[in-house]
Order: C-alpha cells, then sequence, then structure tokens
C-alpha cells in the first residue's frame, strides 16, 4: 500500500496536512532528561528559537514533549507537564507557520494543548490513561497511536512477543476501534510502531523490516527512530554519532510508505524526502 492509497489529508485544527507527500516531525523536548536532547530547549526563548529554525530546515510538524518517555525515565506530575508544554505550544502557535504535535498521555494537557493551539496528539500510551480517550475526541484532533507495553519505567525489562509484527497489529487495531467507539474518525487516525518501546532489537529490526504489513492497515505511519539505542547497538555508536544511521532508517521507512519522520536532525532528513521524492515523482 502506498501513501497515495492511505487518507489523503489530515485536519489539525487549522491546518491541513496533505498526506500524499511524506512529512518531517521535528523533535522539540522541553524536558531536563530526554535521552538525546535533555535540558537544551527548558527556557521558551530557546524552544521558540529551536523550533523556528526546524520549521525553516522544513519541518512541517513540531512534536512538544514534557514528559521523557526513555527506559527508566521517571514519571512526571500533570502540574509540572503543563507548566513545560503549554507556553511553548502557545509561542510556537502565535510565530510559526507549523503544525504543532503534542507528545502527551494526559487528558489535561491534552485539552489545555488544543486550546493553546495545538494540531495533533501524539500519545505514546495510545489514549489509555483514564480520560485520555474523551479528552482526544473533544478536542476534534487527530491523534497518533503508539504500540507499547507497560510503562517507560519497565518496559525494557525482557519485553516478549510470540510474534512482535502480529502483536504491534493487534495492539494498535484494538485502539483504533477504541478510538472509534469515543468519536474519533478514522481519517484522523495515524499509527506509531513504537520502535525503542518495549522491544529488543531483534524486535525493533523485525518490526521494521516488516513495516509494510502496519502500512496494510490503511492508516498513515509515523516512524520515530532517530538516534535511538537500536541504531546505537548495531553500530556501536554513542546517542551523538547516529546521524547517518538515523538518516538509513528515515530513507528505508520513507521506500517502505511512511507518512510521518519524527527527528531530531530536521535540515539531513528534509534533504531526504527530497531526494526520494523527486525520484518517485520522476
Amino acid at each position: 500500500m502506498s501513501l497515495s492509497s492511505i487518507e489523503a489529508r489530515l485536519s489539525c485544527g487549522n491546518r491541513v496536512l496533505d498526506l500524499k507527500k511524506p512529512h518531517v516531525m521535528g523533535i522539540l523536548n522541553v524536558t531536563p532528561d530526554s535521552f538525546s536532547d535533555g535540558g537544551r530547549f527548558n527556557s521558551l526563548d530557546a524552544s521558540l528559537w529551536h523550533a523556528d529554525a526546524m520549521a525553516k530546515a522544513g519541518a512541517t510538524l513540531i512534536d512538544v514533549g514534557g514528559e521523557s518517555t526513555r527506559p527508566g525515565a521517571p514519571p512526571v506530575s500533570v502540574s509540572q507537564e503543563l507548566e513545560r508544554v503549554i507556553p511553548v505550544v502557545e509561542a510556537i502557535a502565535r510565530r510559526i507557520d507549523v503544525v504543532i504535535s503534542v507528545d502527551t498521555s494526559a487528558p489535561e494537557v491534552i485539552k489545555e494543548s488544543a486550546r493553546a493551539g495545538a494540531g495533533l496528539i501524539n500519545d505514546v500510551r495510545a489514549l489509555r490513561r483514564s480520560g485520555a480517550l474523551e479528552a482526544a475526541a473533544q478536542s476534534g484532533l487527530p491523534v497518533c497511536l503508539m504500540h507499547m507495553q507497560g510503562e517507560p519505567q519497565t518496559m525494557q525489562k525482557d519485553p516478549r512477543y510470540d510474534d512482535v509484527v502480529e502483536g504491534v497489529v493487534g495492539f494498535l487495531r484494538e485502539r483504533i476501534q477504541a478510538c472509534e467507539v469515543a468519536g474519533i474518525a478514522k481519517s484522523q487516525i495515524v499509527l506509531d510502531p513504537g520502535f525503542g518501546f518495549a522491544k529488543t532489537l531483534e524486535h525493533n529490526l523485525t518490526l521494521f523490516k516488516r513495516l509494510s504489513e502496519l502500512i496494510t492497515l490503511g492508516f498513515p505511519l509515523l516512524i520515530g527512530v532517530s538516534r535511538k539505542s537500536m541504531i546505537g547497538e548495531v553500530l556501536a555508536k554513542p546517542v551523538d554519532e547516529r546521524l547517518y544511521g538515523s538518516l538509513a532508517l528515515a530513507a528505508l521507512a520513507l521506500v517502505k510508505g511512511a507518512s510521518i519522520i519524527r527527528v531530531h536532525d530536521v535540515a539531513q532528513t528534509v534533504d531526504i524526502v527530497k531526494m526520494i521524492s523527486a525520484v518517485e515523482q520522476a
């Protein structure tokens, strides 16, 4: 299944994403402890500067996160998350022409982000927290549902699957159904396989190899593998030396039909998107 056979438009508040072409989502962590860039963009000025730089480099979405979900990350209170996220969403919405995605599982943050100008809810817990599904439905915004077993604190403690792809597909089907029951239209759903979340290296590689099986679900796929440990394990590289591995997987995801690539290194990934698109459109 190609991009052309997937729902072509994603209504993101006052903006629309044309999914006939792939998009790059820039990561903006407003946290002190994210695995790659924790603490770099904690201030409002630094966050706004980075968001603007990513948009100018070609990102059509900026993903704002106020809770680190790296393996073993401590939980964050709702009040902390609101304090970190909402001022940044408001500032970006006022000044930058970009779709704002909010990386959150908290219903309170979903509601306030929608009011502040967010255009997409990106939830690593696939709206399983109490009240999150209802908050997302009331917001009217599209949602990204990600696969994860357990919680960030425990997810990498011996994750097991009979078949990782079947496990991910079954989970996502169940969450799609839950969204439909709650009143979220299929045309407003994006899926994320959850690379690095409750998965070993073998699970991650197998899932990537068989990505086409998730494309057949008929929903846009968001792929986030930028600088992740699966790259570090294969290449034996620390987190700040994983650019080329990240770009290789971004290119492979695009060829396999992904719609949105979530990355730290926007300019380099945009070049890949442009080059692959030029070849495909020739």
